[in-house]
């Protein structure tokens, strides 16, 4: 079995390490060139596992360029995982792995699909999400589901201890169904159209806070922005203060007023 892994972030190393720590090995990496988005959170490089392992690497622009197409062929890949990639594949590109592309989401799919899993997980007060691995087809987060690993939510879950669950459950993912693939014994199941849902993308904007909104609707914000996203935050005057991380209540900190009460903004800058 031939299995490439594409990808340009944290999460996808992560998952490429965990399977060679296992004695697993792969037969192609696939990445970003290196001046492609520098500044994308969690931006990472592939050259030294790959040099590590004796795994070839290869650089691209878009994922359905010409170029990739060939160099699967080349390869004569039979799974491609693609892991933290924006790039949607082709109809053409997900025909061209001989078993099919592995995606990964990080919600219960069919739940959630769409954008900002981590953030709109905290924000609708979930006690649970996970990460779903998936057959890719034609649609967004909708091929059939191969695996999928649960992550138990707290009534004050921040993003930043929740990215690194997402982390976590997709490293415990690919051990699952590493073997499945070797064995060529992995299957799928349709999701559940009747269960699905959509999550709306967010901008730095969405983060806003207002005077109107409760103390619970505020704590709720901050710690669905906080790192490594953009954060929760005040417009005073001209100035942009960002809320890290804060407590209902007033204690030691920023102490701020809402419609029902105070907030104590713990770790805050300004932009």
């Amino acid at each position: 079995m031939k299995i490439a892994f594409c990808t340009c972030v944290q999460i996808g190393l992560s998952c490429i390490e965990a399977i060679v720590a296992d004695g697993g090995h792969f037969d192609l990496f696939l990445t970003l060139h290196d001046h492609k988005a520098k500044k994308k959170s969690g931006r990472i490089y592939l050259d030294e596992i790959a040099k590590q392992t004796n795994t070839p690497l290869y650089k691209l622009n878009h994922i359905n360029d010409s170029d990739v197409a060939e160099v699967l062929k080349e390869y004569q890949i039979d799974w491609l995982f693609i892991i933290g990639w924006s790039q949607i594949a082709s109809p053409e590109l997900l025909k061209i792995p001989y078993k099919g592309i592995i995606g990964a989401h990080p919600t219960l799919l069919p739940t959630g699909r769409g954008r900002a899993a981590v953030p709109w997980a905290i924000l609708k007060g979930l006690d649970k999400t996970g990460v779903t691995f998936f057959k890719m087809d034609e649609g967004v987060d909708t091929g059939p589901i191969l695996d999928q690993f649960e992550i138990p939510l707290s009534s004050t879950e921040t993003a930043t201890i929740l990215y690194q669950k997402v982390n976590d459950a997709h490293v415990g993912l690919v051990r699952q169904i590493w073997p499945k693939l070797l064995a060529d014994s992995i299957v799928g199941r349709t999701q559940d159209e009747s269960k699905a849902s959509t999550w709306e993308g967010r901008t730095p904007a969405d983060g806003q806070l207002f005077a109107h909104m409760t103390v619970a609707e505020v704590d709720c914000m901050v710690r669905a922005t906080t790192h490594p996203y953009p954060g929760a935050f005040l417009m005073e005057g001209d100035s942009k203060c960002l809320i890290w991380a804060g407590i209902p209540g007033k204690t030691e900190g920023k102490v701020l007023n809402f419609s029902d009460g105070e907030y104590t903004a713990t770790e805050f800058s300004y932009s």
